[in-house]
């Protein structure tokens, strides 16, 4: 009788130990190896035409997120780093100093290029005095605005993005000691400055990308990649489709069928560390126009679409008579249907599943592209929970 009632004692406390741990976030196996398990990022994007329309830094919620990449930052003439819009750059950057004082742990990077200013980086990763002068003049950018530190967002090495971009081979190789250069001068300042500057760089989800860059090598240079895991279709499609299925499936008529999922497993699976990759999240729906209703809209031809943040599709669209809302349990993402408008977008129920997936895969985190298209914070406050 003694030994059972030792055993039960037993097995109580190991259930309250296991449970205290848990609460704590520690797991048994990180509590034996003496290492608390790392932070999951949540990295939100913010655009500097975000304040013209109204959606100011004050309204982002800053206690939610890990990271800001204010965007964008664009580079001059002279292959150095500079505001993208002048007038608005000032005002946001203040500001997003006053959001760390809400959450000293925020960091702020400045994202620099992004779709529209990717014309010039292949000049500047061509040689050793093009890339010495662009991440020097990045420290001089960082220390003016008190900058944590630099997301470089190439659309896109090798090929790819704006037409009239300039392209070269040589990218693939250039890219790579672009990234180390900006390591090794970031290093070298921060031990000046007593600080840890921040690399990190936005890449595509599809071999398109990964194929055009050396990812067993960069990952040694940065601290994290923002995954832009959404734009998977659209317009160059010709059927409706989501933005940003987690699983594939085999319903879709379209030529693409890549997903999320794939995605992560193609970054893993050329050598990237699991732990460096930071999942996008979409904050937007794409709008299809004069959709048919068979099949509620999905997999059907349309005339031309557009993009819509996920507040207006609350909304406009979300509970009102004559549009219905959908779900896909096999690619884990829901759509809008009205009778001619079809919408592909994220929502609670399915961001819920993504963080479940970045949790189960032991990734790096989240990003967001970007946070004013959830302006009532319904999505960031799920993304946040859920990643707890």
């Amino acid at each position: 009788m003694t030994d059972v009632t030792n055993s039960k004692k037993v097995l109580f406390s190991s259930l309250i130990f296991v449970l205290i741990l848990s609460l704590l976030c520690i797991t048994p196996t990180a509590l034996a190896n003496g290492v608390k398990e790392p932070e999951r990022k949540i990295v939100g994007y913010y655009t500097s035409w975000s304040a013209y329309s109204g959606y100011t830094l004050d309204k982002v919620d800053a206690t939610k997120l890990t990271h800001i990449n204010y965007s964008f930052a664009n580079i001059n003439e002279e292959l150095k780093i500079v505001l993208g819009d002048p007038y608005i750059d000032l005002v946001n950057l203040q500001k997003i100093r006053e959001l760390k004082i809400i959450n000293p742990n925020l960091k702020v990077l400045v994202s620099v290029g992004g779709w529209s200013w990717s014309d010039k980086f292949s000049d500047v990763a061509l040689t050793d005095e093009s890339r010495t002068t662009f991440a020097n003049s990045c420290i001089d950018f960082m220390r003016e605005y008190g900058l944590d530190g630099i997301d470089i967002d190439w659309e896109f090495p090798v090929s790819g993005g704006l037409s009239d971009n300039i392209y070269r081979q040589e990218d693939k190789e250039n890219f790579t000691l672009l990234l180390k250069e900006l390591r090794e001068t970031f290093d070298t300042q921060g031990q000046i400055d007593n600080k840890s500057y921040i690399l990190t760089f936005a890449g595509g989800a599809s071999s398109m990308f990964t194929d055009n860059i050396e990812l067993e090598e960069i990952h040694k240079y940065v601290d994290f990649a923002n995954i832009m895991s959404y734009n998977i279709h659209g317009s160059w499609d010709k059927y409706t489709d989501f933005n940003s299925p987690l699983y594939t499936n085999n319903e879709s008529l379209n030529n693409i069928k890549l997903s999320v999922d794939e995605s992560m497993k193609i970054w893993i699976n050329r050598g990237f560390p699991k732990e460096k990759i930071v999942m996008g999240i979409s904050f937007y729906g794409k709008q299809y126009n004069n959709v048919n209703p068979w099949n509620n809209g999905l997999y059907q031809l349309y005339d031309g679409n557009s993009t819509i943040g996920y507040g207006d599709i609350v909304y406009k669209y979300l509970d009102k008579q004559g549009t219905n809302r959908y779900f896909h349990y096999g690619s884990l993402m829901p759509w809008i249907y009205d009778g001619t408008s079809f919408i592909t977008y994220e929502d609670e129920e399915s961001i819920s599943y993504k963080a479940d997936y970045i949790k189960l895969n032991e990734l790096g985190g989240a990003m967001i592209w970007e946070v004013s298209g959830d302006f009532n914070g319904l999505l960031l406050n799920q993304l946040y929970n859920g990643l707890k």
